[in-house]
């Protein structure tokens, strides 16, 4: 039986061989997202080490696993603010904006409200998870590129 080729821009490989080496790009392909899902379920718990494994950062990792119901309670300072870390968070939701200097100044109306809030009824806590909040929005603005919009949250965080 006579073995079949493939020809590509003049470099002709056995079929066979070809097949296996279109294997190994697929799996260098496969997404992190199914990377860090097979490790989980593979019993590799760490966030730490599945992000190092799957070549990502440990918040893509949290958030894979969260979105997929495999975890719960992680947060760290690129994790979403629409899952709740506490009971304050669902008066924070969907409050954080940055995509520009208006929805920047537009968030921080809504934390000052909120931190008013929170300061009338004698509320520590509350005011605090506002401030953490602003100073969320400062940082990924500014991590994103964006300094405008992150100088919104500043002022108002030099201010409190």
């Amino acid at each position: 039986m006579q073995q079949q080729e493939i020809t590509f821009n003049e470099i002709t490989m056995p079929l066979a061989e070809f097949a296996e080496e279109e294997s190994r790009e697929t799996e260098k392909r496969q997404t992190k997202k199914s990377r860090i899902l097979e490790l989980f379920t593979a019993g590799v718990t760490d966030i730490g080490e599945i992000a190092e494994r799957a070549g990502t950062a440990p918040s893509y990792v949290a958030s894979v696993l969260q979105s997929a119901g495999l975890i719960n309670g992680y947060f760290d300072l690129y994790t979403t603010t629409a899952m709740d870390q506490n009971l304050y968070s669902r008066y924070f939701r969907n409050v954080l904006s940055f995509k520009n200097v208006e929805a920047s100044r537009e968030s921080v109306k809504k934390i000052a409200r909120l931190y008013e809030h929170f300061e009338r009824i004698g509320d520590r806590a509350g005011q605090h998870h506002a401030e953490v909040l602003a100073l969320t929005g400062r940082n990924r603005a500014r991590w994103s590129g964006k300094m405008e919009e992150a100088r919104v949250f500043e002022e108002w965080l030099f201010n409190h």
